[in-house]
This record gives structure tokens, sequence and C-alpha cells, in this order.
């Protein structure tokens, strides 16, 4: 059973019957859901993953000391720690006295602070640049399983949709990047027999590849070790998964670099026509650095437009 549903089944079957219970006046205030870091929260996990930080559990976001006060959120972590302790045959984790549990009685606002700075997602262009969109796939994942009072919800909905300015300045950096590190330096090292730096020209455009998929798709990319699977569930794009494994897989022999070199070519096409399809670009060559440009010159902001094109990335 995967954690969500995990989660879910025993938030249904215990903690909904104990906040009936024990907080009825509670019940339309309390937001339920799994979200934030973790596997489980991305529904990547497996058996493997399982060996830690996994359990039956589920967060209880709750509003401000004006309307749930810290003696109230006291005693509903005390009742959430009554719940069962075995559920499905999975063991609860122990509560860490000291925080940084992922799961139980989270303040609303202190779970968004920790993962934007924001308290309640309202953010200035220059906040929206320098948060790492890990933290952003972080705060936004996962499923809300309730939450009748909305707040929690409506600062998600508003993360949900990074401001277009931000995406597009973002999108143009790495844009450049990939004509940079794809289109030209790729082999120029290989023309100079630099097959190590040739290899870090490749990650830089598998890199630059990927977060530009996720901007195409409006979507956060998660942590790293995530973004291939994440990829290939994109609705566009998802097919450059296979090519972009075998450029960071195989060598740089002349025989290989001459077919790295086409699939570099092909998946710069298929983000070209995914920018055309889009009318984010007015570009008509195969040039990914014009269409970085192209891309940039969407951003309204004039300050923002005209920062450096890589300033965002």
């Amino acid at each position: 059973m995967k954690g969500i549903e995990l989660s879910e089944k025993f938030y249904n079957e215990c903690g909904a019957p104990m906040i009936k219970t024990e907080f009825p006046d509670l019940e339309g205030i309390i937001a339920v859901g799994l979200v934030g870091a973790g596997s489980e929260c991305f529904g990547f996990d497996d058996d493997i993953s399982h060996d830690h930080d996994f359990e039956p559990g589920f967060c209880l976001f709750i509003p401000g000391e004006d309307v749930i006060d810290s003696r109230t959120e006291f005693r509903l972590e005390r009742a959430y720690a009554k719940l069962p302790k075995v559920f499905e045959g999975v063991e609860r984790l122990k509560l860490n006295p000291v925080g940084g549990n992922r799961h139980g009685v989270i303040r609303t606002s202190a779970f968004y602070e920790a993962k934007t700075g924001s308290k309640n997602g309202e953010m200035s262009v220059g906040e929206w640049l320098s948060i790492p969109e890990t933290y952003l796939a972080e705060a936004t994942n996962g499923k809300v399983f309730r939450d009748d009072y909305g707040e929690f919800s409506a600062i998600r909905n508003n993360l949900l949709n990074m401001p277009s300015d931000v995406r597009f300045k973002k999108l143009a950096g790495n844009l450049l990047l990939m004509a940079q590190s794809g289109q030209y330096n790729y082999g120029r090292c290989i023309s100079h027999g630099e097959t190590a730096a040739a290899q870090l020209a490749v990650g830089e455009f598998v890199s630059n590849t990927l977060a530009a998929a996720f901007r195409l798709n409006n979507k956060y990319m998660p942590f790293y070790k995530w973004s291939f699977r994440a990829l290939s569930q994109l609705e566009k794009l998802s097919e450059l998964s296979s090519p972009l494994e075998i450029l960071l897989t195989t060598g740089n022999t002349p025989d290989l670099a001459n077919r790295k070199q086409s699939i570099i070519d092909e998946i710069a096409l298929a983000v070209i026509e995914e920018l055309k399809a889009q009318n984010l670009t007015e570009s008509r060559n195969n040039d990914l650095g014009s269409h970085a440009y192209s891309v940039n010159e969407r951003v309204r902001d004039p300050s923002l437009r005209n920062a450096h094109i890589l300033s965002a990335v």
C-alpha cells in the first residue's frame, strides 16, 4: 500500500473518529492530509523507501492561536499520539520531542513558512526567485483529505501558480544554458579530447532540460533523485526521459559522442516545438539561445526582464 493510501485510511478509520469524538468544535477547522517531505508525499515510495520515516501518519494543519489556542493544540497533539501504534501491520514512528516530525499537529503558517519563508503564501518577485523549487514541490505535493476551513488549501493553490514573469525568466535561463552546454560546449569538449568536461556539459544540459520541461508543464521539479520519475509523469515532454538517461549513462568515445550529439539536437527540437505550441517564442531557428531571449521578452516587469538572462537560474 502506498504511503498516501495508508495515511488516508489511517485518518478515515482512526483520526476522523478521534476528532469527531474529542474535538467536535474543530471538525470543520482542522485541515488534514499528507503533504511535505518524503517520497510517500510524491507517490514515489516503494519497499526500499519504507526503511525510514514511513508510517501510518497524517498531518493535522491548524490555523493561528486566535482560532485554536496553544492549550487546545497540546490536547490535539496528545490525542494524535494516542492513536493506534500499529496500523495495517505498519508501526508508527516515535514522536520527536524536539521537533522535526513530518506528521501530527502543525500550524498552517509554520508549515508554509518553513517551505517558502512566507506564512501565507504571499511573496514578492524577489522572494519567488529565491525559493528552491524543491521546497515549492514539497509545499504543494501529496493530498489534502479534508479542509472545510479552507485556509491551508487557499495558500496551497496560490503557491501552485508561480507568477508568469518568474517562470518565464527561469525558463529563459534554462534554455540558454541548454544551448551553451549541449548545442555548443559538448561538441567543442569532444573536439578537444576532453571527455570529462564533455560529460560535465552533458550533466548541465540534462539538468537544465529537466528544469525547462517542468516549467513548460507549470510544475515544480522535486528533489533531484526523483526528477526522472516525475518527468515520466508529466503531460508534456515526458518522452524526454529515455534520451536524457542515455546522455547521462553512456560514455564519450567517438561513436557514442556522435550519437549523443544527435540526441541533444533531437531534445532541443522537441523543446523548441513545445515552446512554439505554447506561443512562448518568436524565433524560427534551431538555436535554443535565440529562443531563450525570445522567452525573456515575455517578462512584463521591466526590471526583471532587463536583469541578466541567467539571473533566475
